[in-house]
């Protein structure tokens, strides 16, 4: 029987820097949903770094549930879950409550509608002050950015509903919907890390 794991170059790229905000904005104990979470990676390795946190990773795709699912069963590890079939687009989602929302590489290659489906989401099963976590690519400051033009382009190539956000369109969409930025992070614009907390 082969291997069903995936595995992403980005993951190594982006995990540290993803890590140290988490480490600085999610709560001591209880539950993580990881939306849209690709390979499994990212939810062993932080999953293996909180192990006071419970972790849900998610996603709409089978083939990548299923290499969710081997990475979570080759791990070992208890405070993983086995990944829930999740649309973020899609209401409701499969979940009550969750104390955080990480969503990785996400935003950008998907429709607009993805985002907004992110931040309806998270607005329903967060608590008050509870964090979503967005990492990946984004224009912060309008500044001249080849490398984020170049992606742009080629995202709008292989769909023309994809494209790298900024940061005012992702705020102001949060705003409407519950959220106030806490943070922002990262020193190359291809990987940045926003940090939106749930009004209560």
């Amino acid at each position: 029987m082969g291997d069903a794991r995936r595995s992403a170059p980005s993951v190594e790229r982006n995990r540290e820097a993803v890590l140290a905000a988490l480490r600085r904005v999610l709560p001591p104990r209880g539950l993580v949903l990881e939306v849209a979470s690709g390979t499994g990676q990212h939810a062993v390795y932080f999953g293996a770094a909180f192990p006071k946190l419970d972790w849900q990773p998610s996603e709409v795709d089978a083939g990548a549930r299923a290499s969710i699912a081997a990475w979570v069963f080759s791990s070992g590890l208890r405070n993983v879950h086995m990944p829930l079939e999740l649309d973020v687009a899609e209401a409701p989602w499969p979940l009550c409550e969750a104390d955080a929302v990480l969503a990785i590489d996400l935003i950008h290659a998907a429709h607009w509608d993805a985002a907004v489906g992110l931040l309806s989401g998270a607005r329903v099963l967060l608590p008050g002050g509870g964090p979503l976590i967005i990492h990946g690519p984004l224009r912060v400051d309008g500044a001249p950015a080849p490398r984020l033009d170049a992606l742009d382009a080629a995202l709008r190539e292989a769909d023309p509903s994809w494209a790298v956000r900024s940061l005012s369109e992702l705020t102001a969409a949060a705003k409407k919907r519950g959220f106030d930025l806490a943070e922002v992070t990262g020193g190359d614009e291809l990987d940045a890390t926003v940090v939106l907390r749930r009004r209560g």
